[in-house]
């Protein structure tokens, strides 16, 4: 059986399953691109609940796995070599599960790099620029006077949401006709835009229309439906 002991979060989140992949998470935008990945690939795993009301992602446990204390982090018993392999950050941890099961990165070395191009901008800018206009249009932000930043980010969101349109015109998927860990990456950020921060119409999100077909079919997924409940609130 393997043995977790030496990461010093399983004193917080006891593995259960130890010999599994260990996920500490939470539903969020970023949390869920994993358990997606994790149920698209159908590679065994154990779910921990991270609980952002009890700033459990700040606590020493948490942070020993991911100084950066955000969600998601891994732990992997079987990584590279057989050894146990620690990780955070969303995207370099879709990228690893491409790599270890063969899926959802194409093989072919040109277009798996066109791939993870289109992860790092999901990071670099959709990411951030929908989160600061969630806050700004929903949270703490909406009551600030100053309605300069809530159109910046209006307007940055929108003009991302352009070019997020423009590359699913004639395409069924980010790749064309292959559902890669691009699309991953990128379904929980939009789909939160609409619902969780309610801003459908402040971006006006109906003129994208291929935004939208393409966030129905992902969101059709059985992987992805399944995937966006997880970890579960206990």
């Amino acid at each position: 059986m393997s043995d977790l002991s030496a990461f010093q979060i399983t004193q917080r989140w006891p593995a259960q399953q130890p010999e599994l992949l260990q996920l500490y998470s939470l539903a969020t935008p970023n949390g869920v691109k994993v358990s997606i990945m994790l149920e698209e690939t159908g590679l065994p795993y154990e779910a921990h609940y991270v609980d952002f009301g009890k700033n459990e992602s700040h606590t020493p446990e948490f942070l020993s796995l991911n100084p950066n204390g955000k969600i998601p982090a891994i732990i992997d018993p079987d990584g590279p070599g057989g050894k146990a392999l620690p990780l955070f950050e969303s995207g370099a941890i879709l990228q690893y599960l491409a790599e270890k099961t063969g899926k959802f990165l194409p093989a072919d070395p040109a277009l798996r790099y066109e791939t993870i191009q289109w992860v790092h901008w999901q990071m670099g800018g959709i990411g951030p620029m929908f989160g600061q206009l969630g806050f700004f249009y929903k949270f703490a932000g909406k009551a600030y006077e100053d309605k300069r930043p809530l159109e910046r980010y209006r307007a940055e969101s929108k003009r991302l949401l352009g070019v997020l349109n423009t590359r699913l015109e004639g395409r069924e998927w980010m790749m064309g006709n292959e559902y890669t860990i691009a699309d991953i990456a990128i379904l929980g950020w939009v789909r939160n835009l609409i619902g969780f921060y309610e801003a459908r119409e402040l971006v006006d999100f109906d003129s994208f229309t291929h935004v939208a077909k393409w966030l129905d079919r992902g969101l059709a997924r059985p992987a992805v439906q399944r995937g966006l409940e997880i970890p579960k609130q206990p």
